[in-house]
């Protein structure tokens, strides 16, 4: 707007058709005009086809020049003029015009006509004006007539997740975030951080294992758009959130996560029950604490009655005791004691902490000497996996 006020001091004819452009949208706004007229109004005004679109609110308005809607087109091209309807949101209203963007100036002075007939060779200065112009028009519209439903909004996520609030209030809440209240998600709970949700069936096993790619969205109180793969299980990262959403650009949290089962929507309420439990099973990846720092209430079968036995900040069983005290001797021991429980033989627990095969078996004898029971035995190693997971769960 300051180039405009430059270029109106020198009574620039490019300058004059953009207040009149800046005149028609105010009475357009003043009229309680509707959507597709403002984006009626652009396409005529531009003398180019007009795109409004707003996946939030999912609506998708497209206007020909001539003033006629047709909603078939090509995919937005990234060099077109738009104007975001929100600085954080993904709606946004295009301009099909190929050529300079809002932000050059265009050195030709050729004559431009406002009103009912088409700008002829608009310079961008005219389109930046009628972008912010029509934008503004239509966001105050969608916001009246349509609601918003903020991509962080924990309301709506609570509510949906709430197991006594009424089913017509969750079904409502799942409808503002976008989800179709038949169709399968998830209940995310992270770490010191709000309940997250997310769509589509993702399985913990098989394809997921094999990287394969697999309708999921990650919601942060809303649906993120676009598909995305399943997310891998890689140890001590987030794989969540290396499948993030396409339209923020970021997803779950990097922090250690417990993700529910599968559900309709309605049953959120159990997913998350059973993602607050799969929490309680995660670790921090590090050497002291090793161990998933994302873990599928799926994936712990039996285990997961564990949970029930032993209280956050109780009085700690004598094996998670046992394993305190010799961690607090040997510092390299959690991290053997995790490889061991967590693969296949000894020599691929070996590699996975970079030791030596004998080296490993000498750890373990003195290990086995510091707890007070065989872990190279199969009754040993299960007690060992049952007293690993039992420390997680004991922490405060």
């Amino acid at each position: 707007m300051k180039e405009l006020a430059g270029r109106l001091t020198a009574l620039d004819p490019d300058a004059g058709a953009a207040v009149r452009v800046i005149a028609y949208f105010d009475r357009l706004a003043e009229s309680r005009a509707g959507v597709e007229a403002l984006v009626r109004g652009a396409a005529v005004l531009a003398g180019c086809p007009a795109r409004l679109v707003d996946p939030d609110r999912r609506v998708h308005v497209r206007v020909e020049a001539d003033g006629i809607r047709r909603d078939a087109g090509p995919p937005p091209d990234p060099a077109w003029p738009s104007a975001p309807l929100d600085p954080e949101g993904a709606g946004a209203l295009w301009l099909e015009r190929a050529g300079a963007g809002p932000g050059a100036v265009s050195t030709r002075a050729e004559p431009t006509r406002v009103g009912t007939e088409p700008l002829a060779a608009a310079p961008s200065v005219v389109d930046a004006v009628l972008l912010e112009r029509a934008a503004g028009a239509l966001r105050v519209v969608l916001d009246r007539t349509r609601g918003r439903a903020p991509a962080d909004d924990p309301a709506l996520v609570e509510t949906l997740l709430d197991a006594t609030a009424p089913e017509q209030a969750r079904v409502h809440a799942a409808r503002r975030l976008g989800l179709d209240p038949a169709s399968p998600a998830r209940a995310v709970a992270p770490l010191n951080g709000r309940p997250r949700v997310i769509s589509g069936v993702v399985p913990p096993w098989g394809p997921a294992r094999a990287d394969a790619a697999l309708p999921f969205s990650v919601l942060r109180g809303t649906v993120d758009a676009g598909p995305g793969g399943a997310p891998a299980r890689t140890e001590g990262a987030d794989p969540a959130a290396e499948q993030a959403g396409t339209r923020s650009g970021t997803g779950l949290p990097a922090a250690r996560l417990g993700i529910g089962p599968a559900v309709p929507v309605l049953e959120l309420p159990r997913s998350w029950a059973e993602a607050r439990t799969a929490l309680r099973f995660t670790a921090e990846g590090t050497a002291q604490d090793p161990g998933p720092r994302v873990v599928y209430a799926d994936e712990l079968g039996g285990i997961a009655l564990l949970a029930d036995l032993v209280a956050p900040g109780s009085e700690p069983p004598p094996d998670v005791r046992a394993l305190e005290t010799a961690a607090a001797t040997a510092p390299w021991l959690p991290a053997t004691l995790h490889a061991v429980a967590s693969t296949a033989s000894l020599r691929a627990a070996a590699a996975g902490i970079n030791l030596h095969h004998s080296t490993l078996q000498d750890r373990l004898t003195h290990a086995e000497h510091l707890l007070g029971w065989p872990i190279r035995t199969p009754q040993g190693r299960l007690r060992l996996q049952l007293a690993l997971a039992m420390r997680r769960l004991a922490r405060p």
